[in-house]
């Protein structure tokens, strides 16, 4: 049975060079009416995250939650996906230093540059402010990463750093924490405390 999932797998192989007809197939199935373009799976994890915790099933709802593997991917995905493609709504989230990527992107594919929504460094920096560096280390320590956390901050690359610049990096040092902590953030937030760039992306969907 065709589902988002299988969607999913059939845009990312088409965005690598494979053929677009099963997307286009699976596209009236599902059927499927926007698609959420981000960087990469901690994203993902952050926005499936966020829709759960009010209660919503984007998939359901007929919005594919893309991961497309860098900045640098966007104007392929919005040409397949957006107006001269298959016609979805685009929407999603990127970093202020990769504005320029989206904009030329969906320029080039007819799609409209302020749907999207910008983070000031990247996703986990707009996290991490929202929740406050405390309450990451004590999230941090829940996970039973204090121990790597505590080796991480005695590297010399680390001193001279912020707090919040320090946690930042440390969420990227190893594969999968990352897309973990996306998930662990997002839940741990008040409702009143949500990023404007992740509250403003659910909500327009």
């Amino acid at each position: 049975m065709a589902d988002m999932g299988s969607f999913r797998e059939a845009v990312t192989a088409w965005a690598a060079g494979g053929p677009g007809d099963i997307a286009r197939e699976l596209a009236a199935q599902v059927p499927v009416r926007a698609a959420v373009l981000l960087e990469g799976p901690s994203d993902v994890a952050a926005v499936d995250a966020l829709a759960a915790s009010r209660g919503r099933n984007l998939a359901a709802e007929g919005v594919c939650v893309l991961a497309m593997g860098g900045a640098m991917s966007v104007g392929r995905y919005a040409r397949l996906l957006g107006p001269h493609g298959l016609g979805l709504r685009l929407t999603g989230l990127c970093d202020e230093r990769e504005r320029g990527y989206y904009a030329r992107g969906l320029e080039r594919a007819g799609a409209a540059p302020q749907e999207f929504f910008v983070c000031a460094a990247d996703l986990e920096d707009e996290l991490i402010r929202a929740l406050g560096v405390n309450r990451v280390r004590e999230l941090v320590r829940a996970e039973g990463d204090v121990r790597s956390l505590q080796t991480f901050l005695r590297q010399p690359a680390q001193q001279g750093r912020t707090s919040q610049q320090q946690l930042r990096r440390f969420l990227g040092t190893k594969k999968g924490r990352k897309v973990h902590y996306g998930r662990v953030l997002v839940e741990a937030l008040d409702p009143d405390r949500v990023p404007a760039p992740l509250d403003g992306l659910l909500t327009s969907l």
